[in-house]
């Protein structure tokens, strides 16, 4: 009786350090039932002789990077890098200042932010493709490592790669010390990101699957081989595109993932399809005074960028999806923050 009672003591001990471990694990997420999922679910899945345990080679979390991971508003991170450099696109094809949407950027970049309305999806892909190919791979990595290196968000003037979410960072760590081997998933540019996901988020080159173009294989007047960034579609990471591409590029389901808008629906959907304990969690912006608020779910305004829409919200109350308030849930947004 005495052995019995000692190992149900020690199981109690075990488990409210592990319970405190995870609390420290995430100290800018405020007490309640989004933190708590994150906590249980990782609790469970690392337990050995827990019927929900997850051996550590299936131990897969994938996340959607704008929105989720950083700030996507009032426009992407990426998209203002391939606006910059459109005036010399224009520079080396002046034909194009006159031609939609080259010449909507030229009149945004000179001030007008009401031209940022005319533009749509199919106008962000032809400007990416044209201001993104052409050249080397290792071109393009200098030229987005240097820009990032110097540019600063318009409204905190700081680095972009500064605006990362510091609960979203905590989480990244407590999967990874618990097993967990952790990717980003995005619909932005797979060679943009893994220029810096290393370095900001702790996630290799290797683990990120974002959108992607094609690329041609040559050589230089060295006979040195290099790769040319062609202006062709490869992979669209977005909507069904990220299963698509997690199989392709991971090859497992992951167990858990994590967005903020209708773009990560499949990946979500992809996840909880899985048997034994899933995760699926969307962060909802509804903080207008410390970052943003848009929807429309829940009333909150419409938006082009990271729609996260009713039909959405009401999926993951009917599928077991965890919706996270930042206003509600998150103690601090950015580390730079006095929490």
């Amino acid at each position: 009786m005495k052995l019995r009672n000692t190992i149900a003591v020690l199981a109690i001990t075990l488990a409210s350090l592990t319970v405190a471990s995870a609390q420290e694990a995430l100290p800018s997420w405020n007490q309640g039932p989004a933190k708590q999922a994150i906590i249980d679910f990782v609790t469970k899945t690392t337990t050995a002789g827990s019927t929900d345990f997850v051996p550590p080679e299936e131990r897969i979390a994938t996340f959607d990077q704008d929105g989720t991971l950083w700030v996507e508003h009032p426009i992407y991170t990426q998209v203002m890098f391939c606006f910059e450099r459109v005036p010399d696109l224009v520079k080396a094809k002046p034909e194009l200042a006159k031609v939609a949407p080259f010449s909507t950027v030229l009149e945004l970049l000179h001030g007008d932010r009401a031209a940022m309305e005319k533009l749509n999806m199919d106008d962000l892909m032809k400007i990416l493709a044209a201001t993104s190919s052409g050249m080397s791979v290792e071109t393009f990595q200098s030229e987005a490592k240097n820009w990032l290196a110097g540019a600063k968000n318009p409204r905190w003037k700081k680095p972009y790669t500064e605006l990362t979410y510091q609960p979203m960072q905590e989480v990244l760590n407590y999967l990874r010390a618990n097993g967990f081997k952790t990717y980003i998933v995005t619909g932005g540019g797979q060679d943009f990101v893994r220029v810096y996901a290393g370095n900001i988020y702790g996630i290799p080159p290797e683990q990120v699957v974002g959108t992607a173009g094609e690329t041609k294989y040559g050589y230089d007047k060295n006979g040195r081989p290099f790769l040319t960034k062609e202006p062709k579609l490869l992979l669209n990471d977005n909507f069904a595109g990220k299963p698509e591409g997690i199989h392709l590029m991971i090859g497992r389901r992951p167990v858990a993932a994590f967005g903020n808008s209708t773009g990560d629906q499949q990946m979500l959907e992809y996840t909880k399809g899985g048997g034994g304990a899933r995760l699926a969690m969307l962060v909802l912006h509804d903080d207008a005074t410390r970052e943003f608020a848009y929807g429309p779910a829940q009333g909150l305004p419409d938006t082009k960028i990271g729609t996260f829409t009713q039909a959405l919200y009401d999926e993951a109350q009917k599928g077991g999806w965890t919706v996270i308030s930042m206003k509600n849930d998150w103690k601090q947004i950015f580390a730079f923050e006095t929490p």
